[in-house]
C-alpha cells in the first residue's frame, strides 16, 4: 500500500474511499457475486475437504452448496469468506419435527461454526414430492429450525427454505400460466407463507437438460443452450428463463408473490445421454454464467443467485448415467471446461 495513501487531502466520498481501502487491501465483495457451485461429494477418488475449499477460492467461487452438514467440510469453510447453503438430509426431516432435536441441530451444525463461517440458507429438504414420505416433515422442520435460529440470534444472517424442482408445476408453458400441480398446492402453499413471513426465498432447481431429453420434438437444442436467436412465440429466448419465470407464476398464484427464487441447482451433463456432450455442457455452463447477470422476462431486475451443479463427476451416484457426469473439475482438480465464474 501506498504509506501516503492516508495522509493525502481526501476529496472522494465515503463510500469510494471505502471502496478504495477495501481495494488496496486485496478483499474481494463475495457479497455481489451471483454464481455459486454446489459441493456433491458421492465420488470416489475425490480431493480433500480443504483441497477442495482452496479450489473454490482460487476459481474465486464465493458460493457453496453443501447437501449434508458435514463437520469435516464445515471445518474447512471457516474464515473462507464462501457463502454457503446448508442442507438438511431427507432422512433427517422427520427428526427435526422433534423441537428439541431442531435445536440439538442447530447448536451442533450451525451455532459453533457461526463466527467464522458464512451460512447464508439452510435448506430444509431436496425435491422432496407431496407424496414422498418426508413430505409431511418439511413444513414442521423447517419451523423448528427457524426457531432455533432465532434463540441463537441468527435470523438476521440465515434464510430457512427448501429446495423444489419442476415436476410440481404444470402448464409451464407459456410461463404465465404455470401452476402448480393439484398435489403440490396443498404442499407448497404453507411453506410459501413460510417464506414470506420470514423473508426467505425459494430455493428452486432448474434444469433445461431434463427438459429438453424430455420433449426434443418441441425444444431445440439452442433454445436450452442459450444459443437461439431471436424470441419465441411467448417471448423467450432461452429455455432457463422460461422454466424460472414458469415457478415464478406458479409461486404468485399460490400467494407468493414477494418470494425471491434462487437457482439452487442448473446444469448439464457431459456424458451419459442424449446431447450429453463436453462441447454442449460447456456451452451451457458459459452461457449461464453470463446470463444470470441480468433477469428473466417476468423478473428483468437481476442477477439471478445461481449454484452450478456440480463441483465433481459423482461417480458413486445413482440412477441414469448423466446423474455422474455434472462435474465441473476432475478428481485432480483440473477444469473440465474453461469458465470464469465471477
Amino acid at each position: 500500500m501506498d504509506p501516503f495513501f492516508f495522509t493525502r487531502k481526501i476529496t472522494m466520498s465515503p463510500i469510494l474511499l471505502l471502496l478504495a481501502v477495501f481495494s488496496s487491501l486485496g478483499l474481494q465483495f463475495t457479497g455481489a457475486q451471483q454464481i455459486g457451485v454446489c459441493y456433491g461429494a458421492n465420488g470416489k477418488n475425490l480431493p480433500s475437504k480443504q483441497d477442495v475449499v482452496n479450489l473454490y477460492t482460487s476459481n474465486r467461487i464465493g458460493k457453496m452448496r453443501i447437501y449434508d452438514p458435514d463437520e469435516a467440510t464445515l471445518q474447512a469453510l471457516r474464515g473462507s469468506n464462501i457463502e454457503v447453503i446448508l442442507g438438511v438430509p431427507t432422512d433427517s426431516l422427520q427428526s427435526l419435527t422433534n423441537p428439541n432435536a431442531a435445536t440439538n441441530w442447530v447448536n451442533k451444525y450451525v451455532k459453533p461454526y457461526s463466527n467464522s463461517l458464512k451460512f447464508k440458507y439452510i435448506a430444509v429438504g431436496n425435491e422432496v414430492h407431496p407424496g414422498d414420505a418426508g413430505a409431511s416433515s418439511v413444513l414442521p422442520a423447517m419451523q423448528n429450525i427457524q426457531k432455533a435460529i432465532s434463540a441463537a440470534n441468527l435470523q438476521g444472517q440465515i434464510k430457512v427454505s427448501t429446495a423444489i424442482d419442476t415436476k410440481l408445476i404444470q402448464n409451464s408453458y407459456p410461463p404465465n400460466m404455470a401452476v402448480f400441480t393439484a398435489p403440490a398446492s396443498g404442499y407448497i402453499k404453507p411453506i410459501i407463507t413460510f417464506l414470506s413471513n420470514h423473508g426467505a426465498p425459494l430455493l428452486a432447481n432448474i434444469y433445461p437438460y431434463f427438459a429438453y431429453v424430455n420433449d426434443q420434438k418441441n425444444i431445440p437444442l439452442d433454445y436450452a443452450l442459450f444459443t437461439k436467436q431471436g424470441k419465441n412465440d411467448a417471448g423467450y429466448q432461452n429455455l432457463f428463463d422460461a422454466l424460472l419465470d414458469s415457478v415464478y407464476a406458479a409461486l404468485e398464484k399460490a400467494g407468493g408473490t414477494n418470494v425471491k427464487i434462487v437457482v439452487s441447482e442448473s446444469g448439464w451433463p457431459s456424458a451419459g445421454g442424449v446431447g450429453a456432450t463436453v462441447g454442449n455442457a460447456g456451452t451451457y455452463y458459459k452461457n449461464l454464467i453470463k446470463h444470470v447477470k441480468g433477469g428473466t422476462p417476468k423478473r428483468p431486475n437481476g442477477p439471478i443467485e445461481t449454484y452450478l451443479f456440480a463441483m465433481f463427476d459423482e461417480n458413486l451416484k445413482k440412477g441414469e448415467e448423466t446423474e455422474r457426469h455434472f462435474g465441473l473439475f476432475n478428481p485432480n482438480k483440473s477444469p473440465k471446461y474453461q469458465l470464469t465464474f465471477n
